[in-house]
């Protein structure tokens, strides 16, 4: 692209030389094994394939150590592989009312079916360092918790019985599923469009939008129906066997939330839902989905978008940290002639200005 850059191979390949050596860090210490990346730092790798859109623990684990820890280059390591794969179809819609739950809390009901189920969370610890954790534990001093089988019947489900909730919005049976990997977005989108984009979302960038609804900005007022952790069969229809293949478990985080109310002179007035699903344990990016997917339906509620959580032209446009990476560390990349063609104009224009206020000078004085 920058075709008036040449002879730099060296001194890239010098670069990539310093990389690799850096990567690696002291010698003296044992190299970490992907094992250890996708066993002790579990909630990065589930990040890396939520936004990556691979859910491949190795994969998003060598990622994260090619990157040397930055998680949106291994997103980026994770896409581009994931671009050269294969598509063989589409797997079954997921599940989760059997979902094997590791964790399971609401914010609505202090008693729920199944059980509030704390699981593997910081949301009761003191956010104080642990010196303990500098030392090597014992193995088998730890122990792990089974995850609970069988149905358990999600928090908005039992509102729904009742009809204090709306519907989950349902597909025409057979409706095409739109694809964001595939074809380029368009205005206006349908909610499986902007679901798809969700999910792939920056975090950070997610978090910030969902935030500033509970400030404020949106209409919406959210109540945490529930969040849920744990594994769900993926199944596959082949068709040439006509029957549907099971593929194994993944893990997922879904996360309901049940917002403010409506109502209008024809139907009675009920809560209205915002829907998060991701891969791993992924709460933070699960309920951030759930606001702004809420908040993206305020015209389909009738309500007026006039935040900016609520424009899905901007939400949608600029979610993406792979996209929104690329567009500001070009900047990082030679631009010598972009430069002095404006250094030029700039030069040109103040050469002119001088111009100007020296004849101004001489008329005001030949005017004295």
């Amino acid at each position: 692209m920058y075709v008036a850059v040449k002879g730099g191979e060296r001194a890239i390949e010098n670069a990539h030389r310093m990389l690799t050596h850096e990567r690696r860090g002291d010698r003296d210490i044992p190299e970490l094994s992907l094992d250890q990346i996708s066993g002790q730092l579990s909630l990065g790798v589930d990040r890396v394939m939520v936004e990556g859109s691979l859910y491949d623990r190795n994969l998003a684990a060598l990622a994260i150590k090619q990157a040397r820890g930055d998680l949106i280059e291994a997103i980026f390591l994770v896409r581009a592989f994931r671009a050269t794969l294969p598509r063989f179809g589409a797997s079954e819609p997921v599940d989760t009312s059997v979902m094997q739950v590791r964790r399971r809390v609401s914010s609505t009901f202090k008693e729920i079916p199944g059980g509030q189920i704390l699981g593997p969370t910081f949301d009761y610890t003191h956010r104080l360092l642990d010196p303990q954790l500098a030392e090597i534990s014992d193995p088998d001093a730890l122990e792990t918790a089974e995850p609970l089988a069988g149905v358990t019947p999600r928090v908005t489900d039992i509102l729904g019985r009742d009809g204090l909730i709306e519907p989950s919005p349902q597909t025409e049976p057979g409706a095409s599923v739109g694809d964001i990997t595939r074809d380029p977005l368009d205005f206006p989108a349908d909610r499986d469009l902007r679901l798809q984009n969700l999910s792939r979302a920056d975090e950070g960038f997610l978090l910030a939008l969902g935030y500033s609804t509970q400030r404020g900005y949106g209409r919406n007022h959210p109540f945490a129906g529930e969040i849920r952790f744990g594994d769900v069969d993926v199944e596959f229809m082949a068709e040439d066997a006509g029957f549907v293949v099971p593929l194994g478990a993944i893990a997922l985080t879904e996360c309901q939330m049940v917002n403010q109310f409506k109502g209008s002179a024809t139907e009675a007035p009920c809560f209205t839902r915002g829907y998060g699903l991701a891969f791993g344990q992924s709460e933070r990016k699960a309920m951030s989905m759930a606001l702004v997917d809420r908040a993206l339906r305020a015209r389909e509620l009738g309500e007026e978008a006039i935040a900016p959580a609520q424009d899905e032209e901007f939400v949608m446009s600029h979610s993406d940290n792979v996209q929104a990476t690329g567009f500001v560390e070009h900047l990082k990349l030679p631009h010598y002639v972009d430069f002095q063609s404006e250094l030029g104009l700039l030069r040109k224009l103040r050469a002119e200005f001088a111009e100007l206020t020296t004849a101004d000078k001489q008329i005001q004085e030949a005017a004295e």
